[in-house]
């Protein structure tokens, strides 16, 4: 299947507008896996950044569809945040240094710094946000608890994004096996992992580069989506949203059908077959 650059907001006359979540926005690990889709103009985003010199940098460049919050998204309550040695480490949870200690860099970069009181709000609560419909969220550990005090969001929610540990790096964190039972409860189905990444362990190297990993998997980013065997329980405006941003983000051709063909069944409308032609013309 041929990849199209062109975006799906390209494919339906009406200006369909994408509400964006993203809890954890710091653009420490360079663009986010949306921005194609932002840059399309067709995106309402909500980020969350409780690191103030991330938050000014994302406020700097922001456009203006886009907003940019302090808080801390988790449970609600007061917390204690880890600083540690390197930003991508901070995190609500303790460093779980036992496990970090065996794996080049981590042995220095989960170093916490200092300790800083945080309030926490919950998803549910954040009044900002009026619907999501594609959740993006990094945020070191803490994202299961997020998703637990965020339940009532999560009803209208297509697509999330979240990192998730296959090993705990942080102490008591839930792992990919926890995050992916929860979700698969509230009505999603795990899609893919946007890639898989791993560390050398102490005391072996691999071409002497300390993030070239040999064999050990860490984490990973993965997909979840609505259950594409409940497709037809959508809205058409839910479903030609969860077509733009499988298309546009994941170049889910396959899924993006199968939504298009749910859309068919409610409306009477041919998009299933238009796509297929929209996959075949070349990009501008």
């Amino acid at each position: 299947m041929p990849h199209s650059r062109r975006s799906m907001t390209e494919f339906f006359s009406d200006n369909i507008m994408v509400d964006l979540v993203d809890i954890g926005a710091n653009p420490v690990d360079g663009d986010p896996p949306y921005k194609s889709l932002l840059e399309t103009g067709q995106v309402q985003l909500v980020g969350f950044e409780p690191n103030l010199e991330a938050l000014e940098i994302l406020n700097k460049n922001k456009g203006e569809n886009e907003i940019y919050l302090p808080h801390a998204v988790y449970d609600g309550l007061e917390h204690e945040l880890k600083i540690c040695a390197i930003q991508g480490m901070t995190s609500l949870l303790e460093p779980n240094m036992e496990l970090l200690s065996q794996i080049h860099g981590f042995n220095e970069w989960g170093v916490v710094v200092d300790r800083v009181p945080t309030s926490t709000v919950r998803l549910d609560d954040v009044k900002e946000i009026e619907n999501i419909d594609f959740l993006k969220i990094d945020i070191q550990g803490g994202e299961l608890e997020v998703f637990r005090h965020g339940v009532e969001r999560l009803k209208d929610c297509l697509v999330i994004q979240t990192e998730t540990e296959f090993l705990p790096m942080y102490k008591d964190q839930p792992l990919f096996s926890e995050v992916e039972q929860f979700l698969r409860s509230q009505g999603f189905l795990f899609h893919r992992v946007d890639a898989l990444s791993s560390r050398p362990l102490i005391p072996m190297l691999a071409d002497g580069d300390i993030r070239k990993g040999i064999s050990q998997v860490i984490w990973t980013d993965a997909v979840f989506v609505k259950d594409f065997l409940k497709f037809d329980q959508l809205s058409i405006t839910k479903l030609k949203k969860l077509s733009i941003i499988l298309h546009d983000v994941y170049g889910s051709y396959d899924l993006v059908l199968r939504a298009l063909m749910a859309c068919d069944g409610k409306s009477g409308s041919s998009y299933a077959q238009k796509y297929a032609e929209f996959l075949s013309e070349p990009s501008p």
